[in-house]
């Protein structure tokens, strides 16, 4: 990419709100401001350009970028006098130029199929000086942000996707509506990006898509995801994980594949969404609950040792405490050890919003905080099985609380604690994988002390 006269010697700052994509699309827009001549600070007030990765799965991720956003506006001037603000992701995608009504700093919007145009925006923006909102929110024709430039928060682990888009229309969801049906890459261009990660001293990577399960489809006419881990796992690569996964489409075949490569870890996210066949019919999740348990059982009966992780909506209009009650008991049988757990939020534009309900907010409340109760508790008896065992963990750094405190994830992505071994620097151990004698074990992280050496 030629460097633009507009941006280079610029600094930027980058926010990232929501999901893995948002992640990665932040990586590749951070390396195209690097390309551009660009410079990355920690402070927003000391940045010329501000970009905020927006989501709008739910309604407290609009609320937080409108406040963030908006504080830009008394925020000190920096260093050159000018600052440009640019909106990007779902948010973007959906509101366009409309983000102007709610975010009156907004200089420059950006969709999610739009990365590639954001320093041409840039340049733009900062040669009119804040006159005119720089809007690019076309979808059709562009191609896969994974050829775009990236800046990696992490050397040992990368963000994969393997395809974008959604094709399920859950009816609470917005994600079909911003990110566009599905589009997978070629099985081809997604290991070789890996090979090259693998060579760069990458140990882990997370293959992402909004259902991958049904990877390859459009290209392929069918699903080739058992084919693709397969694949991925002969590159070498250390460590293989992989988000999003409907039930609707998780096949014997990706199950065998799990149990059988080593490097894929075992770990499997698998949203619910709710325990009742009734409310899934109308969450349009095309599944039922007999349906999810005998899938668990599936996974349970070929991978024992599987750390099952969910999520979870409560307050779907229309829910009734029976209904409640049925996702009380799935959580129980399912034998979750840990689950992301919402209160149900109403986005425009979807079938569910039409719904009316007039469940008492309070009642809603209850039923998270009971479930939330029961999350917890299962999380802890999941911990409770891994003491006096060894983990071996992925080392991340050190802990934000405590600089002598290392931090890492084990196979089954607990969050795992471990004191800096007597001799060692913290350098030696970042992006090393350790063995981790496990000696105490808490609701949301185990702690314990290495052994032997770091490889």
């Amino acid at each position: 990419m030629t460097a633009l006269p507009e941006l280079v010697g610029k600094t930027y700052w980058v926010r990232t709100f929501g999901c893995q994509m948002n992640l990665h699309d932040a990586e590749r827009v951070s390396g195209l401001l690097d390309e551009c001549g660009c410079i990355c600070v920690s402070d927003p007030n000391e940045a010329d350009i501000v970009v905020f990765m927006t989501c709008c799965v739910r309604e407290n991720a609009d609320q937080r970028l409108y406040g963030q956003a908006s504080a830009m506006v008394s925020a000190p001037a920096p260093p050159s006098g000018r600052r440009v603000v640019a909106i990007g992701g779902c948010i973007a995608q959906r509101d366009g130029e409309k983000i102007r009504e709610h975010i009156a700093c907004a200089d420059v919007v950006f969709g999610t199929s739009a990365l590639a145009s954001l320093p041409g925006l840039l340049a733009e923006a900062f040669s009119d000086d804040g006159h005119a909102v720089e809007v690019d929110t076309v979808e059709e024709g562009r191609p896969f942000s994974t050829e775009l430039p990236s800046h990696r928060e992490s050397p040992f682990h990368a963000w994969v996707p393997i395809m974008t888009g959604c094709d399920n229309f859950c009816s609470y969801c917005i994600v079909p509506h911003v990110r566009g049906r599905e589009r997978s890459r070629t099985m081809e261009s997604v290991v070789a990006e890996v090979e090259q990660l693998v060579a760069d001293g990458v140990r882990e990577v997370t293959l992402l898509g909004q259902n991958v399960n049904s990877y390859g489809r459009n290209i392929y006419g069918e699903p080739r995801f058992a084919e693709l881990l397969r694949r991925v796992s002969a590159t070498g690569v250390e460590r293989i994980r992989f988000t999003s996964s409907n039930p609707k489409d998780l096949t014997d075949d990706v199950i065998a594949a799990m149990a059988e490569l080593p490097n894929v870890m075992p770990h499997l996210h698998l949203a619910v969404q709710s325990g009742s066949t009734r409310v899934l019919k109308a969450m349009n999740r095309r599944y039922t609950r007999e349906a999810y348990l005998e899938l668990v059982g599936r996974l349970r009966a070929a991978m024992p040792g599987l750390a099952l992780s969910t999520d979870i909506i409560v307050g779907f209009p229309g829910e009734t405490e029976e209904d409640f009650l049925d996702t009380l008991s799935l959580v129980r049988e399912a034998g979750f050890s840990s689950a992301y757990t919402f209160i149900y939020s109403r986005r425009p534009g979807t079938p569910a919003a039409k719904i009316p309900d007039d469940t008492p907010r309070e009642v809603i409340q209850d039923r998270f905080d009971r479930l939330a109760a029961l999350v917890a508790k299962q999380a802890h008896e999941a911990n409770q099985a891994d003491l006096g065992s060894v983990a071996r963990v992925l080392v991340e750094g050190p802990s934000k609380h405590d600089p002598a405190v290392m931090v890492g994830h084990s196979e089954k992505n607990q969050t795992v604690h471990f004191p800096l071994p007597e001799g060692r620097a913290v350098e030696d151990l970042v992006g090393a994988i350790v063995d981790v004698r496990v000696e105490e074990a808490r609701t949301w992280y185990l702690r314990g002390s290495v052994e032997g050496d770091p490889r």
